[in-house]
C-alpha cells in the first residue's frame, strides 16, 4: 500500500484527521458550516502516494459529483490531475467508506444537469463560476460494479 502524505493545506488535514480519526462520526461538514463533505481518496499523480481530499457532498442517485472549483482560482486543483491520471478512488460519506471509479464529465448535456445539481447542493459554486475563465471540473464517482 502506497504511503499517505497529508495535505500541506491545514484547514484540509484537519477535516480529514477528524472525519477518518472519528470513523466518519464527526467532522462531516465543512468547517462547520453544516454543508456536508465526504473525503475522496486518490493517488497522487507525481509521488504515487495516498492523497484525502475533502469535498462537498453532491449525491446524484449512488453516485457523488466531485467539483474541481478550488473557490475559483485560475487552475484546476491538484485532485484533479490525480484523477485524471489515476480514476480509482474511495470516497467515505459519514462512515461508509466505498471503492468508487471516476469519469470526468464530458456531455455538455450531462454536465449542465450536474452542474445546477452541484450549484443547488453548494451555492457558492455559482460565485466560482463567475470568478474564474476556466471550464470548472466535474467527475462521477460511480460504485464498483461487482459481477457474480
Amino acid at each position: 500500500m502506497a504511503e499517505y502524505i497529508p495535505s500541506p493545506v491545514e484547514w484540509v488535514r484537519k477535516q480529514v484527521d477528524l472525519y477518518e480519526g472519528s470513523g466518519g462520526t464527526q467532522g462531516t461538514t465543512l468547517l462547520d458550516t453544516g454543508l456536508p463533505v465526504i473525503i475522496v481518496t486518490h493517488i497522487g499523480q507525481k509521488t504515487g502516494a495516498v492523497r484525502k481530499t475533502p469535498l462537498m457532498r453532491v449525491k446524484d442517485g449512488d453516485s457523488y459529483v466531485l467539483v474541481g472549483s478550488q473557490g475559483g482560482a485560475p487552475k484546476d486543483p491538484q485532485w484533479v490531475h490525480n484523477l485524471r491520471g489515476n480514476g480509482e478512488v474511495e470516497i467515505r460519506d459519514e462512515t461508509v467508506a466505498q471503492p468508487m471509479r471516476v469519469r470526468e464529465v464530458e456531455d455538455a448535456a450531462e454536465r449542465a444537469r450536474l452542474w445546477a445539481l452541484s450549484v443547488a447542493a453548494f451555492p457558492p459554486y455559482a460565485d466560482y463560476e463567475k470568478r474564474t475563465t476556466r471550464q470548472i471540473p466535474l467527475f462521477v464517482a460511480e460504485p464498483l460494479r461487482t459481477t457474480g
